[in-house]
């Protein structure tokens, strides 16, 4: 899913290319995309764009009249700026945006239709699909930690909750706890001020540092790779490859469509972290540090080599 990088890098992206300009009509290829009815297509098309923001993970285009386009990719959801009429793409075209100076291109990868394009009268009518998250770049250390320990989440479940933090997503949580030197499952009540201060400064640092680079790799252009797995991040869909602070293999924990990826050297002092559907399955034979996973493998790979020499000599196992 498009978080705060990259949903701020489209805007910037967006801003240079219909800021003044006029919505002239929205085609749609799917109509579950719209969510909304009031106001209808009709009214908000043929009006000057205002601005841009950013809401949440959601992208803001403010029309005159006090109208508003909210566009949320989900997780497939992606942007392409093309020539004026472009022609929507065949499977993937969810709409195209006719700007006066060119057309914006939404298209959704996969089978499942997640994406959503919202049309809304007014502020209230905004203000209505704010998560109301913190906004972490313009808070302080207080009202970080106020926002983190007024309910008791582990660290991953609080920075991805849209109602606690803005803009983060599965993503860049792993690369700020991994900033942070901080376990993913460590519960937010128990964190000092201290460890506050800790963890947003490594949320800033990240959040700013993946902007930067995500502007960069656009080079001036409209951001087409736009993805959760960014070759350069240190943990996130790295699973088994080495942290690049210690050279110690990433872990994972598994649950549903996501995995939390971290580092046990840096992050949980050595100590695995059970997956849920592997430690069911093992109950006490899960490992518990890296070094009795890293036995493990090795005893295994001593018995694989085991059977081959017994198998070569004649001594397959009996039946």
């Amino acid at each position: 899913m498009p978080e705060l990088p990259d949903v701020t890098v489209y805007i910037e992206a967006l801003e240079a290319r219909i800021a003044g300009a006029t919505l002239q009509r929205i085609r749609l290829a799917s109509p579950f995309l719209l969510r909304s009815v009031d106001p209808p297509i009709g009214e908000v098309t043929n009006r000057r764009v205002t601005g841009l923001r950013r809401l949440g993970k959601r992208i803001v285009i403010a029309l005159e009249g006090d109208l508003f386009v909210i566009l949320h990719l989900m997780i497939a959801g992606r942007l392409h700026w093309k020539a004026a009429g472009a022609k929507l793409p065949g499977k993937m075209g969810l709409a195209a945006f006719d700007f006066s100076s060119g057309t914006l291109i939404l298209t959704e990868a996969g089978t499942k239709r997640r994406a959503a394009l919202y049309l809304v009268r007014g502020e209230a009518g905004l203000r209505e699909h704010d998560p109301g998250g913190l906004e972490v770049l313009d808070a302080d250390v207080a009202a970080f930690h106020a926002a983190l320990t007024r309910e008791n989440h582990t660290l991953k479940r609080a920075l991805t909750d849209p109602g606690i933090l803005s803009g983060i997503g599965n993503a860049y949580s792993d690369e700020i706890l991994h900033r942070a030197k901080l376990s993913p499952v460590k519960q937010t009540r128990q964190l000092t001020p201290a460890d506050s201060a800790k963890l947003l400064e490594a949320t800033r640092a990240t959040l700013l540092d993946w902007c930067e680079r995500i502007r960069r790799e656009a080079a001036g252009g409209f951001p087409e790779g736009v993805t959760a797995f960014r070759e350069g991040m240190a943990v996130h869909g790295r699973y088994g490859k080495p942290c690049p602070v210690c050279g110690s293999p990433v872990q994972r924990i598994a649950y549903a469509d996501n995995e939390t990826n971290y580092c046990a050297t840096c992050q949980t002092g050595g100590r695995l972290l059970a997956d849920r559907a592997l430690s069911r399955l093992l109950k006490q034979d899960w490992p518990r540090t890296l070094e009795e996973l890293e036995e493990r493998v090795q005893a295994g790979r001593r018995g694989v080599s085991a059977r081959t020499t017994s198998a070569s000599e004649g001594g397959g196992p009996s039946l």
